[in-house]
């Protein structure tokens, strides 16, 4: 027997029926919802005292809401997978597909947002773009290192409603405060923010590896989807905090047919075809 196949087939019917408890997200997540202009500060990171930002892998447009790969927990995820065998083809269909399918980044730091500092340390979440930008001015040494409590500097974020791949959507920009200043004055207060800071993992929720082959099995082929995930919907996507706003990630729409064209030993059903994909990695299993 499969005993973690086992073990998650009990785990899902034993939630089933039980109301889920609603988390307020915004106390843990930052991002501007408006246009305007706001005062920020990254502070150092419990989790790495030497590296404030926090990188994550998240697949979009194969499910109504993103999903974070498995890979940000260290575990195989069948969807990375999935897209290594992809380009292990000549075909150029697999190659398009395979990018759709690559999770893409997501960056987290924590912040305190100044006027709002009774609420403590949140993540902000931002793209490759801005990322690129804070390492440019870390890396720059007039300005030195802008998350020392004593010493560090404070940024301007400004947003401003503009076109983002074709829609209309809150566009980000980062400026640098020229003068150095504290982090704060309550020493206290200071200790708490370095002690007490959201973990993006944790926040998150982790797929099993089955739940994801699932997904992705549907997405391939959409016909052979018959079960909505009942936790997802509750939530429309537009309510989510960390919603996409500084850069679009295209939505896949699920297609009638086949999405994919990798070659596969034939087998008696589509489901069997897919199974197949994976049949070398269940092999090796220890179970």
């Amino acid at each position: 027997m499969d005993l973690n196949s086992i073990k998650s087939k009990l785990n899902a019917l034993q939630s089933q029926g039980k109301s889920k408890e609603k988390v307020d997200y915004t106390k843990s997540l930052w991002k501007p919802k408006t246009e305007g202009k706001f005062q920020i500060r990254i502070v150092p990171s419990i989790l790495d005292k030497q590296n404030p930002f926090k990188e994550v892998f998240v697949h979009y447009g194969i499910s109504k809401f993103p999903i974070y790969a498995l890979t940000n927990w260290g575990d195989k995820d069948p969807i990375v997978e999935f897209v290594k065998q992809l380009r292990t083809t000549s075909d150029k269909e697999n190659w398009k597909l395979s990018k759709k399918l690559e999770p893409k980044m997501r960056v987290f730091a924590p912040v305190i947002v100044r006027g709002e500092e009774d609420k403590g340390v949140r993540l902000w979440e931002f793209g490759k773009e801005i990322y690129m930008q804070l390492l440019g001015i870390a890396d720059d040494e007039d300005y030195g290192d802008y998350t020392d409590i004593n010493e560090g500097r404070d940024f301007t974020l400004e947003t401003v409603t503009g076109d983002i791949g074709g829609r209309q959507g809150l566009k980000s920009s980062i400026r640098i405060k020229p003068k150095t200043s504290v982090l704060g004055t309550d020493k206290t207060i200071i200790k708490t923010w370095l002690a007490e800071q959201p973990d993006i993992l944790e926040l998150q929720r982790k797929h099993e590896f089955d739940k994801l082959k699932e997904i992705l099995q549907n997405f391939l082929n959409p016909e052979d989807a018959n079960e909505v995930d009942e936790e997802e919907v509750k939530t429309p996507v537009n309510d989510l905090p960390w919603k996409d706003e500084e850069e679009v990630v295209a939505k896949v729409a699920p297609k009638k047919e086949s999405n994919y064209t990798l070659k596969t030993p034939p087998k008696s059903s589509k489901a069997d075809k897919f199974d197949a994909l994976f049949e070398e990695e269940e092999n090796n299993s220890p179970f």
